[in-house]
């Protein structure tokens, strides 16, 4: 394997056994919930997913921080004293402030490190298809590749990567200024759920409606099926903000439908959860375009 560490940050949402599958390391976002401030850790050390949507749906209000400039440099720098190159698959900039501030940090640190290799990458992704970029360097590193290989490869790919969320409490959309506080009520009464991805700036945008829940979780796996290339040899990965029957259901349409044979499920992560809500339904995979 090539002697380079990948870093990504907590919003990638892999899980702690997947993580260290990978062999990556994962920087914690923050949340605040009743006054007290968690770090996101893929273990979950902290506060258990399970627990955080409970709250939510108790009526509390969750805020969010991104991973600043003194946290990067203290996770980089031993790296870089222990001789290792890095590279660092961030959050998207259409989201979070979470790239921006691994720029600063790298800049700072490869005037003090000049013989090391030192490389941030804007995934534009968030959830689970930030983890599934991440996963797939990772086996691009497996191969061999050098961290320019890498980095190139992810640069190149990183729009391949399909983002399908629907939620089903419109109510945090509203409060994120997703949507206005009309459509939330109308659409609750009508229960019309909205189906979103991530656009090729990174940024969460409305795509369509459905009604009802059985049909927005259709509908992320009818658009998989238009745009993904060679299904049955993905692995695809699911995120869902506490409602895993659903994700083991569309995980089944997924096979049931187009053959495909891995994938991988784990919670929307308390950083992206908090503005999602609980209901949330992420279905990730590579794709002719977003």
């Amino acid at each position: 394997m090539s002697d380079f560490v990948i870093l990504t940050d907590s919003s990638a949402d892999l899980g702690a056994d997947m993580a260290a599958q990978l062999d990556v390391q994962v920087l914690p976002l923050s949340f605040t919930v009743q006054g007290t401030t968690y770090h996101n850790y893929p273990d979950n050390r902290e506060m258990d997913p399970a627990a955080f949507y409970a709250m939510l749906r108790k009526g509390e209000l969750a805020t969010t921080s991104a991973v600043n400039v003194a946290q990067y440099t203290e996770a980089l720098e031993p790296l870089l004293q222990g001789g290792k190159d890095v590279l660092i698959l961030a959050f998207s900039s259409g989201l979070s402030a979470t790239y921006s501030s691994s720029t600063v940090a790298v800049g700072e640190l490869r005037e003090k490190y000049p013989d090391r290799k030192l490389y941030t990458v804007d995934t534009l992704c968030a959830s689970l298809g930030q983890g599934l970029l991440v996963y797939l360097a990772a086996k691009e590193r497996e191969k061999g590749k050098s961290i320019e290989e890498v980095r190139d490869w992810v640069e190149e790919h990183k729009l391949n990567l399909c983002h399908q969320f629907t939620v089903d409490d419109l109510h945090f959309l509203k409060r994120g200024g997703r949507i206005s506080a009309t459509t939330a009520v109308l659409g609750s009464m009508l229960q019309i759920k909205p189906v979103l991805h991530v656009d090729d700036e990174g940024h969460l945008i409305n795509i369509g409606k459905a009604r009802g829940r059985a049909a927005s979780l259709k509908a992320l796996v009818d658009k998989m099926e238009i745009t993904a290339i060679d299904p049955k040899e993905q692995m695809v990965f699911i995120s869902h903000g506490d409602c895993l029957a659903d994700a083991e259901m569309v995980a089944q349409m997924v096979k049931d439908r187009m053959g495909v044979q891995q994938v991988y499920i784990n919670y929307v992560g308390p950083v992206i959860g908090a503005h999602s809500g609980p209901g949330t339904l992420a279905l990730f995979y590579v794709g002719t375009e977003r």
